[in-house]
């Protein structure tokens, strides 16, 4: 039985397929993670989303943004007419219900004991330990699966809030918490989110780093795979396990074997 933490697929299906045959995937045994973003921009989100969610225990993945991005649709045309036609194409299949279902129920932060790894979909501020981390994504996972859901996608684009205060409460609370585990490349070291920054490390503006070059953050310690961050590319150090290689973007997908990161990479989506 392996392990393999996969890069964000974004809707590539065909080379999701020739990752999980180059790495001999075996359904019954294996397990899968992906930090997420499954969907938007490859074209086949629908195949990609039956593929997975298909795979059941065996499949582990967190919320990223272009997930979020396909709940808030769902909320915002129940029947149907995205004008994303990829996403529109879920809105209007006959399993809609079950997948998006199965995709609100998925957790924005996964810690596994055995492996000693955090997964979030983008990273971590310097402030949040990993018990804080996983109890800020608990926070809007309980959202998420509540009847609160609507309001929280409503309004989740709609904050300016940039820096994170334990004090801070309400929704600007949670949505900042979802745009960390989402949308984070760039912070200083108070917290304070660089916002719509997808360049490599050295492009952003001084105080800003990349969230895992803080000399004191409190994850140090432990190991995070991430994905998010095309521009950074398939990233491994010790206690980094960065997956995102721009299958999208004609880079490539990913995958590292946990047991001994051991990576794997086909050719990605070619526009």
């Amino acid at each position: 039985m392996a392990t393999y933490l996969i890069g964000d697929i974004q809707g590539c299906y065909d080379p999701l397929l020739r990752l999980l045959e180059k790495i001999n995937f075996d359904p019954a045994s294996d397990k899968l993670w992906c930090p997420g973003d499954l969907v938007n921009r490859g074209g086949h989100s629908l195949k990609v989303l039956r593929l997975l969610q298909g795979l059941g225990h065996n499949f582990i993945m967190t919320l990223g943004n272009h997930d979020l991005y396909l709940l808030a649709e769902n909320h915002r045309y129940p029947s149907g007419h995205s004008p994303n036609p990829e996403i529109n194409a879920i809105l209007q299949a006959s399993d809609r219900l079950k997948l998006l279902d199965w995709l609100q129920r998925q957790p924005l932060a996964h810690w596994s004991p055995r492996h000693q790894v955090l997964m979030v979909h983008a990273g971590v501020i310097p402030q949040w330990t990993l018990e804080q981390t996983l109890s800020c994504a608990a926070e809007v996972e309980g959202l998420l699966q509540s009847g609160k859901s609507r309001k929280f996608f409503d309004r989740m684009h709609k904050s300016r809030v940039r820096k994170w205060r334990n004090d801070r409460t309400g929704w600007k609370r949670q949505q900042l918490i979802s745009s960390i585990l989402t949308r984070l490349r760039f912070c200083d070291h108070n917290g304070k989110i660089l916002p719509n920054a997808s360049g490599s490390p050295g492009t952003q503006p001084p105080p800003y780093r990349p969230w895992f070059r803080h000399k004191h953050r409190q994850t140090h310690h432990i190991t995070i795979a991430f994905g998010h961050w095309a521009a950074l590319g398939l990233h491994v150090e010790d206690r980094l396990l960065g997956v995102d290689s721009a299958c999208v973007w004609g880079g490539r997908l990913s995958a590292i074997r946990l047991e001994d990161r051991k990576v794997f990479q086909v050719p990605g989506f070619f526009r």
